[in-house]
């Protein structure tokens, strides 16, 4: 890692269902934001707040319960409905973490998994 100081940076991630459930929110949800916390070091202790948005055709559950199950209880959390574009990926939910990092922007990881990877083609995996 850099030797830089600890600057405000935000990371942004998605991912898709295969079915609108419970179940499944919460699995790929978790999944994601480990990914996203993985791929770009980050600490609960690093982590300011997270914002989830999910397409309007899911409405089994909060993306945030997802969080909340991996253990990031003490992080502000808000959930949001994504507009409605007519093209949009189906059954999508996107996240934008807030987190400090010595790491300049440029070597942010952003995460794209299952469906949601068609969003940025021009991101690594």
């Amino acid at each position: 890692m850099s030797s830089q100081p600890a600057q405000l940076r935000a990371v942004r991630g998605a991912t898709t269902v295969d079915e609108d459930s419970s179940a499944q929110v919460n699995e790929r949800t978790s999944e994601l934001v480990r990914e996203v916390l993985a791929r770009n070091h980050i600490a609960p202790e690093d982590l300011v707040s997270i914002v989830f948005t999910a397409t309007p055709d899911l409405v089994s559950d909060f993306p945030a319960v997802a969080a909340r199950g991996i253990g990031l209880s003490d992080v502000p959390l808000l959930c949001c409905q994504e507009i409605p574009v007519k093209s949009a990926v189906e059954r999508c939910v996107r996240v934008l973490i807030h987190f400090y990092t010595p790491l300049p922007r440029a070597e942010i990881r952003h995460v794209y998994l299952h469906g949601a990877r068609q969003l940025r083609l021009d991101l690594p995996e």
